[in-house]
């Protein structure tokens, strides 16, 4: 199906120059939801809405049109496509860049997030510099995948220590007792599980064992 052009009477006009600004991405975002495969709506806004460009490109990357109609001061006018009824699968890091400089003593904890606002898993990849730990907690309630990246280090479990070494990948049962310790090359890994509030690991917490 082709894009309707913005002439079109059946192409809808959002206009959120008088809506707060708690409620127009989210208005936004629910607009486009509803649009069928081809169609566009015509945005109004009283400034470039860069901040929405950003986040379109992490939601939605490839599967829709950003289409400048008006620039003036205070009408603003973009008309937004669907191209596709997802988003698209994508390439969103290269793990291999996480790989370098491990032993980093001022890089700790998340240094890569899943970013997409609508997503059913959270991903991280975590860095614990040399000699640093995660203390020994009971991790949530939900499974977690690890797979370590580069470094080297312990993990320790309710009844003994299992080594982490570069492409093992591990499986952390719900609840089960866990202290992640970099080796002296450091260590990083990537977790992914499904999605929650909290924080996986509160790296703040890491340490440098005694």
């Amino acid at each position: 199906m082709s894009p309707k052009a913005a002439s079109d009477p059946d192409v809808q006009e959002l206009d959120v120059r008088g809506m707060r600004k708690l409620d127009k991405h989210p208005r936004i975002f629910a607009t486009y939801a509803a649009l069928p495969v081809g169609a566009a709506f015509v945005l109004v806004n009283d400034h470039d809405p860069q901040h929405l460009h950003e986040e379109f490109e992490t939601d939605h990357a490839g599967s829709y049109r950003w289409e400048y109609l008006n620039r003036e001061m205070r009408d603003w006018r973009i008309q937004i496509t669907k191209l596709a009824g997802t988003s698209l699968p994508r390439v969103l890091a290269d793990t291999t860049t996480f790989t370098a400089d491990t032993t980093a003593a001022d890089v700790t904890g998340a240094v890569w997030k899943l970013q997409t606002r609508e997503r059913d898993l959270d991903a991280n990849v975590i860095a614990l510099p040399p000699g640093q730990a995660i203390d020994a907690h009971t991790g949530p309630d939900l499974d977690v995948l690890v797979h370590v990246l580069a470094g080297s280090g312990q993990l320790t479990t309710e009844l003994g220590t299992i080594e982490l070494t570069p492409g093992v990948l591990l499986w952390m049962p719900r609840r089960s007792r866990r202290q992640f310790t970099a080796g002296v090359e450091g260590l990083r890994y990537l977790t992914v599980h499904q999605r929650r509030q909290a924080l996986l690991l509160d790296t703040s917490r890491a340490r440098t064992p005694q």
